[in-house]
């Protein structure tokens, strides 16, 4: 999951882009709306998590802006206006879920990880594939019933690959995916991750290259 936080409390937005990558969620921060417009533009989120009261522009245009143009992004307001009147409105901008400030990050990670499954219904909470189990809730990897401990790129990459269901993932998804807007798009930093997560499953390898196109998990073919 790639997330964007647009959020004008600096060190707010920097404490929750910490916290999401703890999670093996790849944020990016947009600290006014102006620049939160332009990452939208560009880049593809699966979920903004959106300040209403912004400067440059505002919340409630963000969130009209991405049901508009960028209709499988999800959007979770939050926010310090907390009425019943304030949320209304919000939903009906087109905002997904709404969670007023003060809140406990546990919760935020628990409503994205619910609009993710929202948002992906035919994927399975449990991914299971060539004997590998992975819980991307209590992002726990399991070969052959042997516990697997991945770094938390290694198991955003490993989740990105299993979901492709034997699919080809490019390079360039893996970083827009797993890493961030500061992840240099010729750097080795994929290849790297992908040789130690063949080296943790084990052999025979799952995860195979397929030159000038990508990488894809499964059996050898």
């Amino acid at each position: 999951m790639r997330a964007l936080i647009v959020e004008d409390e600096t060190y707010l937005a920097d404490a929750i882009r910490t916290g999401l990558r703890r999670e093996t969620i790849a944020a990016d921060v947009a600290y006014d709306g102006t620049a939160a417009i332009e990452y939208l533009s560009v880049n593809d989120y699966d979920i903004v998590i959106l300040d209403r009261d912004l400067p440059g522009v505002h919340g409630d245009d963000i969130c009209s802006w991405i049901t508009q143009h960028r209709p499988t992004c999800r959007v979770i307001m939050l926010t310090a206006a907390r009425s019943l009147r304030d949320k209304v409105d919000g939903f009906e901008r087109g905002a997904d879920d709404y969670l007023a400030k003060p809140f406990e990050f546990p919760e935020l990670v628990a409503r994205l990880r619910a609009l993710e499954r929202r948002a992906g219904a035919s994927h399975p909470p449990l991914l299971e594939s060539a004997g590998v189990k992975l819980d991307p809730f209590r992002r726990e990897v399991y070969r052959n019933g042997r516990l697997v401990r991945l770094s938390n790129k290694e198991f955003a990459v490993l989740d990105l690959l299993m979901r492709a269901s034997g699919g080809v993932v490019s390079a360039e998804t893996l970083l827009e995916k797993a890493w961030d807007k500061h992840a240099d798009p010729f750097t080795n930093t994929v290849r790297v991750t992908i040789s130690n997560l063949r080296k943790r499953l084990g052999d025979p390898w799952l995860v195979h290259t397929l030159p000038g196109a990508g990488y894809r998990f499964g059996e050898p073919q």
